[in-house]
């Protein structure tokens, strides 16, 4: 946990590296083995540019991970800060019931319970009390443990701030797709990072839009998306979790 209480913004802290940490792909979450639905794009035959790949994450990210992950992980991270750990399981059920595919549903538990149990084998239990309370209320099938609740509760662990902590899980997001597109030899390595610099604005907007959203306004509406996700699902063979 982080002790480095300095906030001259020319000085790095502890936070910065656990911010870092934690988004990297190298951190046991499996990120890396979701393309969210795109791996059924690429099987149907469809020819995707890069500029319509940007497009699929600027979708993602405005219609259905800003107004509903970003919420919820906002709002879980201010239960996380005051210790109140009934409002945030109220956010684990809010935003797991709109985790409307199953495989979606799975990936986003797997993710989250990952993050926690990795985070706690290294992290004191006096340093965060909600994070053990949290984590044994997942076990005790009180909670179901949903990633941006997980992150929510890490970033707070770690002293990252919260804006912070939504582009965290919108940069991982889009890398795991832009990734999955590299993998599936739909574009190119410098086609991808061209993709990801021309999101950053996206993500920015779309973090200080719904980050502070409370929890009664959380929202989603993707149906196209929705279709491209359900098309996975009923795939017989995948190389991607989703």
């Amino acid at each position: 946990m982080s002790t480095d209480k300095d906030t001259d913004a020319t000085t790095a802290t502890a936070a910065d590296l656990s911010m870092l940490q934690l988004s990297d792909s190298f951190f046991p979450t499996g990120m890396y083995s979701m393309s969210s639905g795109l791996e059924a794009i690429f099987y149907s035959g469809k020819k995707m540019k890069a500029r319509e790949l940007r497009d699929l994450v600027v979708a993602f990210l405005e219609y259905q991970i800003g107004p509903a992950d970003c919420t919820a992980l906002g709002n879980a991270y201010e239960c996380a800060a005051k210790s109140d750990l009934q409002k945030l399981l109220e956010v684990d059920r809010t935003i797991f019931s709109m985790k409307l595919i199953q495989e979606i549903r799975n990936a986003s538990t797997r993710s989250g319970t990952q993050l926690l149990r990795c985070i706690r084998s290294f992290v004191n239990d006096d340093d965060s009390k909600i994070l053990g309370e949290y984590e044994d209320a997942i076990k005790g099938g009180r909670a179901f443990g949903p990633y941006p609740v997980a992150l929510a509760v890490a970033a707070n662990v770690f002293s990252i701030p919260k804006r912070r902590a939504g582009l965290m899980m919108l940069y991982s997001f889009s890398i795991s797709i832009v990734g999955a597109a590299l993998r599936l030899g739909m574009l190119q390595h410098f086609d991808g990072q061209k993709v990801i610099d021309e999101l950053k604005p996206t993500m920015i907007k779309v973090v200080n839009t719904n980050i502070d959203r409370p929890l009664e306004g959380i929202w989603q509406f993707a149906p196209q998306i929705d279709l491209i996700e359900i098309s996975h699902e009923k795939m017989s063979s995948k190389m991607f979790i989703t």
